[in-house]
């Protein structure tokens, strides 16, 4: 099965935006190697526009060159992934991630490159070109490199079967489609053209759809045809859109599933935002940290990993290495909030093998407060509690209880 727990990894668009380069990718993916392997970390995605020469931060280049093979195909940029040279595209790249144990991925544009429709290039293995393929009245409203597709035209799906060939080819383990996920209906068949692309390459890549928020009442379709898919537009570091991210969980959470992961975005830790500042760092406190976390693991959400990791702080490993804390993920089951205030959230996860039960006390307000269940509703008699924050071990009588500082959270393995 693809994606049978939820996905962990790490994406450079937080870091990075639109500018990474293969040397940033080559550098996190030996740190992710070296010390975060043994935890489930195993994806390293390369973000956006890795197809354009010029560019240098978070921001699009409106019209901008694109390098694409002479079928219409995106390909890396050499002059920031030099190991694609002589069309050998990234597998290079993918070939040295492989070769340090880890998965590798890429993010692409649902549609095709407005030029190669313009300049009529033909589709590979199809007697269409990129023009019967393109639809000029499908465009992104934020990026406009691409056309979508006249998905109810032969030559769409050809297109879409020659650029999964293509990263097939290259080893891809994992693909981002962006600009997709919240566009229902329009671009429902889309998303279906895309997944039997996916699946009929020849190999198994993870397919995440992105940017949310996605349609809950579509989320039968989503299941169907995709392992990931976004619940929220970007998430960055605010305690805003962290707060309202509980809200946004406990919809999705009934939802995740193996092989069908409600995806609440990228995890952004540590060193953020690196082609703007070399210096610049999370807004989160440590406190919002952890409830990030907790809420991430209870819900059973994708992790994606932010950060320039090389910079990582002690803290920020911790958190990245917290065996007991990432394992909800995937020992879980039925993860979803006893209880949610505008202050305060109680949320539950039984574990798979019977053997106990995550509970997650969270407050939401800005104030130290202490948060209380009843154990009744834990559904366990066992009253052996282990905090996975700090390793303190406390017993559970009537109610389980911590004193947590504003935005804070616990998390206990009760067995």
């Amino acid at each position: 099965m693809i994606a049978q727990y939820p996905p962990m990894g790490w994406n450079s668009w937080d870091c990075y935006g639109a500018a990474v380069t293969e040397e940033d990718v080559r550098r996190n993916a030996e740190y992710m190697a070296e010390h975060l392997k043994p935890y489930g970390w195993e994806y390293v995605v390369v973000d956006i526009q890795w197809y354009q020469p010029t560019a240098v931060n978070h921001d699009y280049e409106p019209f901008s060159s694109l390098i694409m093979d002479e079928y219409g195909r995106l390909i890396p940029a050499e002059n920031r992934f030099p190991s694609a040279a002589n069309g050998a595209g990234f597998k290079p790249l993918a070939d040295y991630v492989h070769s340090l144990g880890l998965k590798f991925g890429i993010h692409i544009m649902r549609g095709m490159p407005r030029m190669a429709a313009h300049n009529h290039l033909p589709i590979k293995g199809s007697e269409y070109g990129c023009h019967h393929a393109a639809n000029p009245n499908s465009i992104c409203t934020w990026n406009p490199d691409m056309y979508g597709l006249r998905c109810e035209h032969e030559a769409a799906k050809a297109y879409y079967a020659s650029i999964f060939e293509l990263y097939a080819q290259w080893g891809v383990d994992f693909i981002k489609c962006d600009d997709i996920a919240r566009e229902y209906p329009h671009c429902e068949r889309e998303i279906e053209l895309i997944s039997e692309a996916c699946r009929g390459c020849g190999r198994d890549m993870v397919l995440s759809l992105s940017p949310g928020p996605a349609p809950v009442e579509r989320a039968e379709h989503l299941k169907k045809y995709a392992n990931m898919w976004r619940i929220t537009d970007d998430f960055w570091d605010s305690w805003r859109l962290l707060k309202g991210m509980f809200e946004r969980a406990e919809k999705w959470c009934i939802h995740s599933a193996p092989g069908h992961w409600p995806d609440a975005d990228m995890l952004p830790l540590g060193a953020l935002r690196q082609c703007s500042d070399p210096d610049d760092w999370t807004h989160f406190t440590q406190a919002e940290q952890r409830t990030m976390m907790a809420l991430w693991g209870m819900m059973r959400s994708p992790l994606m990993i932010g950060a320039e990791m090389t910079k990582n702080d002690e803290f920020t490993f911790s958190l990245l290495t917290n065996a007991e804390l990432l394992n909800i993920g995937r020992d879980s089951f039925c993860g979803h909030p006893l209880t949610t205030t505008e202050e305060e959230s109680v949320w539950i996860a039984p574990r798979s093998d019977g053997r106990g039960v995550y509970v997650a006390l969270f407050n939401l307000s800005d104030e130290k407060r202490t948060v209380s269940v009843d154990t009744a509703l834990l559904n366990t008699a066992a009253r052996s509690a282990k905090e996975l924050f700090t390793g303190a071990s406390v017993v559970a009588g009537d109610t389980l209880s911590a004193e947590l500082g504003a935005h804070d959270a616990a998390v206990f393995l009760i067995s």
